[in-house]
């Protein structure tokens, strides 16, 4: 798999050096974190698309309140292994979601910066700090599919695992060092530094990772792409099964349906969908979605946190019947009718959001490869090749 930077924005700098970003982007003027995202009606990047406002006055109530200095993470860690879009914005342009974190830092009046990401990430970071005056901690974060989830982050940052934790306190209110906590993607983080120069774009557009097959090779690339942009225009659709959009814990939908939709919010919504961790795969004719979907949702099953009852019990056994139905055979009687009933009784019952999204995921597959379903239980395939399409750690926790 190869991965290119391309699109204007974010990835515009030629170099990741200083001189690189100032001849680029300019010099950073002061400005109001919440003031800015307000107006550019700007949303968080790390999958949840809440607003960066909302989410950055609520900690300043907090830290007010506790009369206590928050602190501001960039989270970086990327637990998806299907994104590549933090890790290319990090190596490519790190003084941009170091300005950002700069400016939050300054909004806030916080007297801790804290830029997470996963230790081969961070050296781009590093040699980025040198040039600078900033003080920001480097943590370094062990790979894991719910890492990136903001409890599990902060629990990680105070050497803890790096395992969510209950809703009842959230880390706005007590995070790092039991501090009111601000934690942002770097993405948000890095945009938020374009609309304090002037660039309003910046607030409507989306890092996208994108994965298709070009000549048999699979080929997987990060562009900054307009809310506008055409899934068609994206990936090459003509003849590809089916469209993955928002990664692992995204939806499934049909080629036909893909190729009539862009990345626009409300535009996929109607489809069911959301851009979520900025992921889309145009999975190829010869790949069987049943057996791609298995393998993700195994990978989901083994990397959750395993601290509440649907990802103990729930996900394994999801992962298991997915297991059998995507093998060419007549499955046990009643399978399918007990996978459906398991992904209900999962739904919204996790400590964190890591369930729900495996099962939009499963439940997206059971419709769109439907005539995948029946031709298994009549011994057969329509693929023709196995070799995975989409990327999976071997390892997991």
């Amino acid at each position: 798999m190869t991965t290119s930077l391309a699109g204007p924005g974010l990835l515009a700098a030629p170099g990741p050096a200083l001189a690189d970003h100032l001849a680029v982007h300019g010099p950073l003027p002061p400005a109001d974190v919440a003031a800015l995202a307000e107006a550019a009606a700007l949303t968080g990047r790390g999958g949840a698309a809440f607003p960066t406002a909302v989410k950055t006055r609520a900690v300043a109530r907090a830290a007010a309140r506790a009369r206590r200095a928050p602190v501001v993470v960039a989270n970086g860690a990327e637990g998806e292994p299907a994104a590549l879009k933090d890790r290319a914005l990090l190596t490519a342009a790190p003084h941009l979601v170091l300005d950002g974190l700069a400016l939050a830092g300054r909004t806030l009046g916080a007297t801790s910066l804290v830029l997470a990401a996963a230790p081969e990430h961070l050296p781009p970071v590093a040699r980025a700090l040198g040039e600078r005056r900033d003080a920001v901690r480097l943590h370094a974060v062990a790979p894991s599919f719910v890492a990136g989830e903001e409890s599990a982050l902060v629990s990680a940052v105070d050497g803890r695992p790096a395992l969510p934790r209950s809703r009842e306190v959230p880390v706005r209110v007590r995070g790092v060092d039991g501090r009111p906590t601000l934690v942002l993607n770097v993405e948000t983080l890095a945009r938020l530094a374009l609309l304090a120069r002037g660039r309003p774009e910046a607030a409507v557009r989306a890092l996208v990772t994108r994965h298709r097959e070009v000549a048999g090779v699979v080929r997987a690339d990060v562009v900054d792409a307009a809310p506008g942009t055409r899934l068609a225009d994206l990936l090459p659709l003509r003849g590809v099964r089916a469209v993955l959009v928002g990664g692992y814990s995204g939806t499934w939908l049909p080629a036909g349906t893909a190729r009539g939709l862009t990345l626009d919010a409300a535009d996929l919504a109607a489809a069911g969908a959301r851009l979520g961790a900025g992921v889309l795969a145009a999975l190829p004719p010869d790949r069987c979605g049943l057996l791609e979907t298995a393998r993700v949702v195994d990978l989901l099953a083994r990397d959750s946190a395993g601290q509440c009852g649907p990802c103990l019990n729930g996900l394994p056994r999801i992962a298991a019947a997915l297991g059998v139905l995507a093998v060419p055979a007549p499955p046990p009687p009643g399978l399918l009718e007990d996978l459906r009933r398991w992904c209900g009784l999962v739904t919204g019952r996790g400590a964190c959001r890591h369930p729900d999204g495996a099962v939009r995921l499963v439940a997206s597959a059971l419709e769109v490869f439907a005539g995948e379903l029946t031709a298994h239980r009549q011994g057969s395939c329509t693929a023709t090749s196995w070799a995975p399409f989409l990327p999976v750690p071997a390892g997991a926790r």
